[in-house]
């Protein structure tokens, strides 16, 4: 791909962005952290004076559910603030968190298998290291990309094996054959994948899930389904308790599998850093002797709750939990729909995406094997003569800032952009830089 000129007449000052470049010390920008990029931007912001676009952070752009604001207060005023938590949970959230599955997911999950963690990141952390050390010839995790990028620094922080691929050319039937590829060598323990998947937005099939669940089965493979944009397929509403359609898990097709589920984003509780962990009974009830060289039980459930989390954090904040059962209760019991909130992100996603094709942007990701890929948290970009990395540093120049798809594992180039942090009222910055980066590299 022939590199473009950079041209300088920019929407922020072309000066001030290549000297904050330079001092970020960042090699190349297209290949830098989520982390690191927001600190870039923030710095560029501080210097220019000007806003960007900031599409770069998967953060909640909503309020954060008031049942869960009040009930951690009135947990705080009872005291729990002293105490500390179990590590398994507070029983009444675990018994909300299972009533969860069961309303949303038709899944029957025992509530001691329901563990809140800090976040669902330490969830996933926690499922790795005991994964790996449940089978003697099995030490391998397979990631289906495009993925979140964290995952991976995870795994390469326990000095764990991974393998993965990109799944887009691989939908529907093609799916089994390539799962199959990886899955008969006999070293892949666990599957890791997002469903809405992030960056891409799309979504399996029941049939893609019947897929994956059936191979999981067969070759003794636990399945680990991040659901952090829980319902958030706006095509179907998920939404309404013990109603279907129910949110797809390939848990209905497989009896060893683990779910990942954020507050963060479906009900906007980022800030408390408090997740579920949700582990089917048939896991959380195995034993493995290969567990005993590194725990003092043989049993998963145990080993993850009392060799693995407790020595990662000690529990979970005690009013959090308290914070999450009363979110959790009002939308169990049909009080509060929490997608009622949330469509919000599909109704952004819809507008941006037109703004950035009427400018010449293509949607990368842009189907769903046969259907359009729906409008929610992200979307995909592109724009013809730039690779994803030259791109997002481009964007730098114009205030718009996202991340490459390149660090999310993804074969194709692009950006990922988030749609949470834009508010409508930045739609005609948006547009007019947008257009200036049309007008400054006009397509044949």
């Amino acid at each position: 791909m022939t590199e473009k000129k950079r041209c300088k007449n920019t929407p922020i000052n072309y000066e001030i962005v290549s000297r904050e470049i330079t001092n970020s010390g960042i090699a190349n920008i297209g290949k830098a952290s989520i982390r690191e990029i927001k600190r870039l931007i923030d710095n560029i912001e501080n210097a220019t004076g000007e806003k960007f676009i900031r599409m770069e952070m998967g953060i909640p752009g909503l309020p954060a559910v008031k049942y869960g604001i009040d009930g951690e207060i009135e947990a705080l005023k009872n005291g729990v603030a002293s105490l500390y938590p179990e590590i398994d949970g507070v029983e009444t959230l675990k018994t909300e968190i299972s009533r969860f599955a069961k309303l949303f997911l038709d899944l029957d999950i025992n509530s001691t298998g329901c563990i809140p963690t800090v976040g669902s990141l330490q969830g996933s952390f926690a499922s790795f290291m005991t994964l790996n050390r449940m089978h003697p010839d099995k030490d391998t995790t397979l990631l289906i990309d495009p993925g979140f990028p964290v995952h991976k620094q995870q795994l390469q922080l326990l000095g764990q094996k991974f393998e993965s691929f990109d799944v887009y050319n691989y939908r529907g039937e093609k799916l089994k054959e390539k799962l199959e590829s990886y899955f008969k060598k006999g070293n892949i323990h666990s599957l890791l994948y997002s469903n809405p998947n992030n960056p891409s937005w799309m979504c399996f099939t029941h049939d893609e899930l019947k897929i994956i669940g059936s191979l999981a089965t067969k070759y003794d493979v636990v399945v680990m389904e991040d659901l952090a944009y829980f319902g958030m397929d706006f095509r179907k509403d998920y939404s309404k308790p013990g109603q279907p359609p129910y949110q797809p898990t390939a848990g209905k097709y497989t009896d060893k599998y683990i779910l990942l589920i954020s507050s963060s984003k479906a009900f906007s509780y980022a800030g408390q850093r408090i997740g579920m962990l949700i582990i089917s009974d048939k896991l959380f009830n195995y034993n493995s002797k290969e567990l005993s060289k590194y725990y003092s039980i043989e049993n998963f459930g145990r080993c993850i709750l009392f060799g693995t989390l407790y020595p990662l954090s000690g529990g979970t904040s005690h009013s959090a939990q308290y914070g999450l059962e009363s979110i959790l209760k009002a939308v169990n019991d049909g009080i509060y729909n929490y997608r009622d909130d949330v469509i919000e992100y599909g109704k952004k996603s819809a507008i941006m995406k037109k703004i950035f094709t009427d400018n010449g942007f293509q949607i990368v990701y842009d189907k769903d094997i046969d259907e359009p890929v729906g409008d929610g948290f992200y979307f995909t970009i592109s724009y013809p003569g730039f690779t994803g990395e030259k791109l997002i540093e481009e964007f730098m120049y114009y205030g718009i800032s996202a991340i490459s798809l390149s660090i999310t594992g993804s074969e194709r180039e692009g950006l990922r952009a988030c749609v949470s942090l834009i508010d409508r009222k930045q739609f005609p910055d948006l547009e007019k830089r947008l257009k200036i980066f049309n007008e400054n590299y006009p397509l044949n």
